[in-house]
């Protein structure tokens, strides 16, 4: 299972995916709010998302884990 994890602490602006999308390596999943500027954050491996564990609007903090994708 791949774990995205947040780089640093910040806002939950908006989640681009749910549980059952595929998604491909490098697309945008989560974009974070940090210090009022985007930080998209990008699937490191194509496969199926099976658990968002943030919605928008969530603070969260560095290292905690945003969603989960199980590689193809």
């Amino acid at each position: 299972m791949i774990e995205l994890r947040a780089p640093m602490a910040g806002n939950v602006w908006k989640v681009q995916c749910g549980p059952g999308d595929r998604v491909a390596e490098s697309d945008a999943i989560v974009i974070l709010e940090v210090m009022k500027m985007e930080a998209e954050l990008f699937a490191s491996a194509s496969g199926v998302v099976k658990e968002v564990r943030v919605k928008e609007g969530d603070a969260v903090e560095e290292d905690d884990v945003l969603v989960l994708i199980e590689p193809e």
